[in-house]
């Protein structure tokens, strides 16, 4: 992956017992709640970079990530991650003063 990203690595797995590993790009928060862009971390470096949004819920005191599905809430969740792209790739164009 690009050198924008760090090293945040999540496993998770679905109702079926499947296992995928994740690169988490970026969090942000929405409406009292913590959404993650994530992407698979098997992606090649040129390949198109297909981003996944996850909401972190609790559930028994366990974080659960779950799917947006409902438009609006992952329209405006999408604007607010693309914004957090942006900025970091911002600050890493920025020449350092000496």
């Amino acid at each position: 992956m690009s050198e924008l990203f760090g090293d945040d690595f999540i496993t998770i797995t679905d109702e079926d017992g499947v296992e995928y590993e994740l690169e988490v790009l970026c969090s942000v928060e929405y409406q009292g709640k913590t959404y993650l862009g994530v992407c698979s971390a098997d992606t090649e470096e040129d390949a198109e970079l297909e981003v996944s949004v996850l909401k972190v819920t609790m559930e028994d005191g366990e974080e659960i990530l779950e799917a947006v599905t409902d438009e609006e809430e992952l329209a405006a969740v999408y604007d607010l991650l693309l914004e957090d792209y942006e900025n970091q790739e911002a600050e890493v164009d920025e020449p350092e003063e000496s």
